[in-house]
């Protein structure tokens, strides 16, 4: 059993500092959890101009006040911590999630899948769909707008991903509701941090979600407050892979009539 905690609120605008306090606030006045899921871009904020000004408030991930920040309250509390960043590489930008543990930075992942203007900043993700084999369960990432692509989810089920972590600044109405089903049918728990408020000409929708194996809505966050929402959850559930005693989700797939997700992967 491990305590999951989504951490909901409306990061700055190019006010790193101003979201790291947030954060920490946020953290410090919860219950202790295993792991915190952080909204998409929670170092940065969203809604930029254009690349340069996406640059001017992106960040190395080995070079960066914001995830230092993390592994600070991630080492004081023993917890991980998955945050989507603004990343800088080689004058590139990716919009990216970042897992933190006790012991520092365990991985990342770059959005596939751009949304809207995000095409006119960012590079399409090239970290492929990773799981990572933690202490406190199998975790893979999502960001945002990855969720309408069903693939990405089954791969990461078919990795062995107990938990799916998905920061997100969400601002269509239709995520929230098909969590659960993902969860379901790829047994496994789905944490959708999104953001609230309002930046530029953007309305995020809030309403955070944690999803079970079995398609429960475990947690749902309010449309505009600030909050930590919290949950207990079993990792044990996501091993049971049957729908019936004689129907395996992954076992009973028909590989044969629409292809093999893992080789494509691979490839």
């Amino acid at each position: 059993m491990i305590r999951l905690g989504i951490v909901q609120f409306g990061p700055l605008l190019g006010k790193v500092k101003a979201n790291i306090e947030m954060v920490n606030n946020l953290i410090l006045s919860s219950p202790e959890c295993d792991i915190y899921i952080l909204p998409e871009l929670a170092n940065s904020g969203y809604r930029f101009k254009n690349k340069e000004e996406a640059l001017k408030y992106s960040e190395e991930i080995n070079d960066s006040e914001f995830l230092n920040a993390l592994m600070s309250i991630a080492n004081d509390r023993g917890a991980h911590i998955i945050t989507g960043f603004c990343e800088r590489a080689e004058n590139k930008l990716y919009n990216s999630s970042v897992l933190i543990g006790p012991m520092g930075i365990m991985g990342s992942y770059r959005k596939l899948h751009l949304f809207m203007d995000e095409k006119d900043i960012f590079e399409p993700g090239d970290k492929g769909l990773p799981v990572f084999d933690t202490p406190v369960g199998k975790i893979g990432m999502l960001v945002c707008f990855d969720w309408m692509f069903p693939e990405a989810w089954r791969v990461l089920a078919l990795k062995g991903a107990q938990i799916i972590a998905h920061p997100s600044n969400l601002v269509l109405p239709y995520c929230q509701s098909v969590i659960p089903s993902y969860a379901l049918v790829n047994k496994c728990y789905i944490a959708t941090a999104n953001r609230i408020g309002k930046e530029r000409d953007l309305h995020f929708t809030g309403q955070s979600v944690l999803a079970s194996p079995k398609g429960e809505l475990l947690l749902k966050g309010s449309e505009k407050q600030s909050m930590v929402l919290h949950e207990t959850i079993d990792l044990s559930l996501t091993n049971d892979k049957y729908i019936t005693p004689r129907n395996h989700l992954l076992d009973d797939r028909r590989t044969d009539v629409y292809g093999d997700l893992m080789m494509s992967e691979d490839d």
